[in-house]
């Protein structure tokens, strides 16, 4: 790469390692809901290879043996015909279902703060966050997308104070499920 500056100077090529995909963005969603004067948030496991893949020697830090079973919120990506504001919700109920076995309306889905470029010296990706408020007891079997990214995922509900002191302490490591809570805890917090 060559990089150009707006007072028209030019850097000296550099090699630059990006990421790129035809779908590019993605929706996060934190569902959650209300039982005995706690709020439980839903989470998930499933394979991430670029995880199973790091090696341990090349880590500044010693690496947990637990390192590919991340805990997530669900998500996924934007597809080419969710390409809109609607769509995007629309993205949100569909991985919504397929990660977690909950249909809900797209009127029940709602946006959770603005959206962020999770790691933009790699990759252009940029997340979409969502919050829904679900009912446990219409939780059905996930459906999947057939994928094996999706493929025998853990599902476990924790009360949301659990999981934020879960990602102060590092035992949850993905980024864009800690803000994604913090952003449902302060939204909840606001609306007392």
């Amino acid at each position: 790469m060559e990089a150009r500056f707006a007072d028209g100077t030019r850097s000296s090529e550099f090699g630059y390692d990006v990421a790129h995909r035809s779908r590019l963005d993605a929706v996060v969603v934190a569902p959650f809901h209300h039982r005995d004067g706690t709020t439980y948030v839903l989470l998930r496991s499933a394979l991430r290879p670029p995880l199973t893949i790091r090696t341990p020697d090349r880590s500044p830090v010693v690496e947990k043996a637990s390192l590919g079973e991340l805990w997530e919120v669900p998500a996924g990506l934007v597809e080419e015909d969710e390409r809109t504001p609607a769509g995007l919700v629309a993205c949100a109920a569909r991985e919504l279902l397929e990660e977690t076995g909950y249909d809900v309306g797209v009127e029940r889905i709602e946006p959770l703060g603005p959206p962020t470029f999770p790691s933009p010296g790699i990759i252009g990706e940029r997340h979409f966050f969502f919050a829904v408020e679900v009912d446990p007891a219409r939780r059905g079997a996930p459906p999947e997308d057939g994928s094996a990214l999706e493929h025998a995922a853990s599902l476990v509900e924790v009360p949301l104070a659990e999981a934020l002191e879960a990602c102060r302490t590092g035992e949850i490591e993905d980024a864009k499920t800690e803000l994604a809570l913090r952003r449902l805890a302060e939204r909840l917090a606001r609306s007392r």
